[in-house]
């Protein structure tokens, strides 16, 4: 049997939630404790992360995958933002709506708002079926027509006699957006528009994440990102990494065993982890990756 090769695991400094998502995690948890006798419901699921989702029904807290006729006790708005015409319904429906969304996202949302009002040709960086860009959307077409999303250039390039057609084009970015993606369609825009207006609005937590994980990549064999598959922020992380060293991305420990001829051959292994994933997820993961 061949020795076993040393391992030098290193975790990310910005691994696991952020701000916004703990926040959000926290408060709900709050809610429920300090209204045993209310419904606490979540519109959609309050963050992607499956594990987290099922530890919150447990302790009673619902996810609504649509608003009903009529309804009662409190209904949380979640860190992704909604529209104000789905708010409006929240509380026609007869619940309590308390607002959690992310402070980072409703600077988007009141950045995208302010350049609409402006009269500016709004793109907004993103995936248009992501609910965070589809309540920014939302929320600037509240006041404008000229609204587009783009996850790219090829996408954006649909849109390029209106936009050739403006003077002014406003661009704002999804929270948890690569900059690579962001420079890309500027750079386009700058070839086709006579004025730009740009706000990188890529969170702080996002970027410093995505940067310190791109330094671990290049001294590491092998970078293990963890968190969900539906999770933006985090299969951008593993899309960045795959370019730089072998990249492998899980939601649990599990799954480390699908890759366990991988693991032993790397020296040096790095962890991250998207924003929506939990500490005892990215320590189980840990535990297991000593053992193999």
């Amino acid at each position: 049997m061949p020795e076993k090769i040393a391992k030098e695991i290193k975790l990310a400094k910005y691994a696991g939630f952020c701000y916004g998502v703990k926040r959000a995690v926290e408060t709900v948890k709050k809610l429920k404790a300090e209204n045993p006798d209310k419904n606490v419901f979540v519109l959609g699921e309050l963050i992607h992360n499956n594990h987290v989702i099922h530890a919150l029904e447990k302790l009673g807290i619902k996810t609504l995958t649509e608003i009903p006729e009529h309804g009662d006790g409190i209904c949380v708005i979640r860190s992704h933002g909604e529209s104000p015409q789905v708010i409006e319904k929240i509380k026609q429906a007869g619940f309590e709506p308390v607002d959690l969304t992310c402070p980072d996202v409703k600077k988007v949302q009141q950045k995208a708002v302010e350049l609409a009002k402006d009269g500016y040709f709004v793109v907004i960086v993103g995936k248009s079926e992501h609910p965070e860009v589809i309540a920014i959307r939302a929320n600037a077409e509240l006041w404008s027509e000229n609204v587009v999303v783009a996850a790219s250039v090829e996408q954006l390039k649909e849109y390029e006699a209106q936009i050739k057609s403006h003077k002014r084009v406003g661009v704002v970015v999804q929270t948890t957006q690569r900059l690579l993606t962001l420079n890309s369609i500027v750079e386009y825009l700058t070839s086709i528009a006579k004025e730009i207006h740009i706000a990188n609005t890529i969170c702080q937590s996002t970027a410093m994440r995505q940067k310190e994980a791109r330094e671990l990549a290049n001294e590491s064999d092998l970078v293990i990102v963890v968190g969900s598959k539906k999770s933006a922020n985090t299969t951008h992380l593993a899309e960045i990494l795959k370019d730089i060293t072998k990249t492998i991305h899980i939601e649990n420990a599990d799954e480390l065993d699908l890759y366990k001829e991988l693991i032993e051959t790397a020296r040096k292994i790095s962890i991250t982890a998207g924003a929506s994933t939990p500490q005892d997820i990215i320590e189980k993961v840990i535990n297991k990756l000593k053992l193999l």
